[in-house]
């Protein structure tokens, strides 16, 4: 499963994110108190994914693994916290 939970309040994206991702990380992020997500090991990542990010804006546990989403888009996210956890 490309994403999942991890640690008690972390959502851990992994290899390659599709569409189909897109819902169960908007449930899980809704779920949680105080979500984050750690993107670092997700090599493509779409759009959808990314929207449902844009939206609910959790803290990132990053560089996203996605270069091409690390080098345009995520320039863009002024509110977003990068951790290395």
């Amino acid at each position: 499963m490309t994403v999942h939970r991890g640690d008690e309040n972390t959502i851990v994206l992994e290899e390659i994110c599709g569409v189909e991702d897109a819902e169960p990380l908007l449930q899980m992020l809704m779920e949680l108190s105080l979500p984050r997500v750690d993107w670092r090991s997700c090599h493509s990542l779409h759009t959808a994914v990314f929207q449902v990010i844009m939206n609910l804006r959790p803290p990132l546990i990053g560089p996203c693994g996605d270069p091409w989403v690390e080098t345009w888009l995520v320039p863009g996210l002024s509110w977003t916290i990068k951790a290395d956890a």
